[in-house]
């Protein structure tokens, strides 16, 4: 009997690759312009994951709606400004590791893989175009055209679109909204601690990974449980 087919979901910030600075600077622009003082550092970190009204409304909750969303779209705004004015410079890194694990996942023929990120379409893309990760990903949700996390509305249309069940599905995520999501979908969860929030956050998750080698026996463990 052949192998069913297997899906893995990613986030992208704090998993995938690490834009902090980025994030960190184009949100204190965002707030310099709007003439509101920057949250802290570690406040935005731990929000990132949400969609950007979201995590505006998080941010400054004393502040109406309609300040929230020009919040997000100053952001959004200097991001893509600091993009096209720092060109190759603004190229995003991997995490040590996490490109080799992508790799070795699209290799395997019963391995699907997709993404479930708070970034944009017009973000995932550049970082897609970027190191060339056309054709590794099955299905691409972005934050554009679904519910924040940790509604698993993402998860959902990464299971119709790939006809994969919930039970052979693992979500990879770095914050509590990537777990409470999973949960909420019926997948695996494995919380990695890289990228933004502490391990005591991932409650949700079935296993929580330190380094990217346990990551990769982790998901091997998964895999070889679904064959």
């Amino acid at each position: 009997m052949p192998d069913a087919l297997r899906l893995v979901v990613f986030d992208v910030d704090g998993t995938l690759v690490d834009s902090r600075a980025h994030i960190i600077e184009a949100m204190e622009e965002s707030f310099s312009k709007a003439g509101l003082s920057a949250p802290p550092r570690e406040a935005v970190l731990h929000g990132v994951g949400l969609s950007l009204p979201e995590l505006m409304a998080q941010l400054v909750p004393d502040q109406p709606a309609d300040i929230h969303h020009a919040l997000a779209e100053g952001y959004k705004s200097a991001s893509l400004a600091r993009h096209l004015a720092a060109g190759q410079d603004a190229r995003v890194t991997f995490f040590d590791g996490m490109r080799a694990i992508l790799d070795q996942l699209r290799s395997d023929e019963f391995t699907l893989m997709a993404t479930a990120t708070g970034m944009s379409r017009r973000g995932l893309d550049r970082i897609i175009a970027q190191h060339g990760l056309e054709g590794y990903f099955q299905s691409t949700q972005v934050a554009d055209t679904h519910p924040s996390k940790p509604h698993p509305s993402m998860l959902y249309a990464a299971l119709h679109d790939t006809c994969v069940l919930p039970q052979n599905a693992v979500m990879i995520g770095d914050t509590s909204y990537d777990m409470m999501m999973a949960k909420a979908a019926g997948t695996y969860g494995i919380g990695v601690t890289w990228g933004n929030h502490p391990a005591e956050c991932l409650a949700d998750a079935d296993v929580i990974v330190d380094t990217t080698d346990a990551l990769m026996t982790a998901l091997a463990t998964w895999i070889e449980d679904r064959k």
